[in-house]
């Protein structure tokens, strides 16, 4: 018959084993906040993907990746840049990696995160698969401006162990990036009172950094009410996405037998 001490020893590594076993998966908190002046800009929703670093949404200096789309308006970077909703996007990314993780973070009631807000959700991750973050959200008002990475791997989220790597992401004023498919024109532009969102003329430029065309928006009231004002400088931080790893019942009840078992070998 096994003493208390070698049953429990057992018990544990039995614990130990089922937890790892479920390691794979973790419950993780994205939370965002919108860190930009009073009456600057807002955000549409995040979207984003947690991956295996193949999925290529965009590059610097090229014109918006059409992914099989037939025109540059229904590009997948483009239906985050002009619309926010990622409509052509999050197909594109899972043609690339069906195994990739989704989700979306909006704003806790109608319209875009404002100057001041958070907003967050948790998802279900398995990080032996899916280490690495991509991500974009429309900033408004634009007519195509966006937050987002155009590596692939910039972000990795998840280490070689499944440990978290990164706290948290913060963007700054000169990551902003233009898309370069639509003409600037307030007119036409998303998150303004008088703006229509939906009528667009072709830039045929490409993707670019560009902060300072916010400035064509300067002293028009947004759909929100108060009239912009960019204000913000290249390097102040206007937006952050943070992670936060939810320990489940089963791990806590793991670190609480080692625990135990700690105590006993120290007696």
């Amino acid at each position: 018959m096994m003493s208390p001490a070698h049953t429990a020893v057992a018990t544990f590594a039995l614990l130990t084993a089922a937890g790892l076993a479920q390691a794979q998966m973790v419950q993780l908190r994205v939370t965002v906040e919108n860190l930009a002046p009073t009456n600057s800009v807002a955000f549409a929703g995040l979207r984003f993907g947690f991956h295996d670093g193949t999925f290529d949404s965009f590059n610097q200096g090229q014109a918006a990746f059409l992914l099989g789309q037939p025109t540059i308006a229904t590009a997948p970077i483009v239906s985050i840049a002009e619309g926010g909703t990622a409509s052509t996007w999050f197909p594109a990314f899972a043609a690339a990696e069906p195994n990739a993780t989704f989700g979306s973070i909006l704003r806790n009631g109608p319209g875009a995160l404002r100057p001041g807000e958070t907003s967050s959700g948790v998802f279900t991750v398995n990080p032996s698969v899916n280490r690495f973050f991509t991500f974009g959200a429309m900033v408004v008002p634009s007519n195509d401006h966006f937050i987002g990475n155009d590596n692939p791997m910039q972000y990795m989220l998840f280490d070689a162990m499944g440990n978290l790597n990164i706290t948290s992401i913060s963007q700054r004023g000169n990551q902003i990036w233009d898309a370069g498919s639509e003409t600037t024109n307030p007119a036409n532009a998303a998150f303004l009172m008088n703006g229509v969102n939906a009528n667009r003329v072709d830039e045929n430029g490409v993707v670019r950094f560009d902060f300072m065309g916010l400035d064509a928006y300067n002293g028009l009231t947004t759909a929100a009410g108060y009239t912009f004002n960019r204000q913000f400088g290249a390097t102040d931080e206007i937006y952050r996405i943070s992670f936060q790893v939810i320990p489940t019942p089963g791990a806590a009840a793991v670190l609480g037998l080692g625990g135990l078992m700690a105590m006993r070998r120290r007696r």
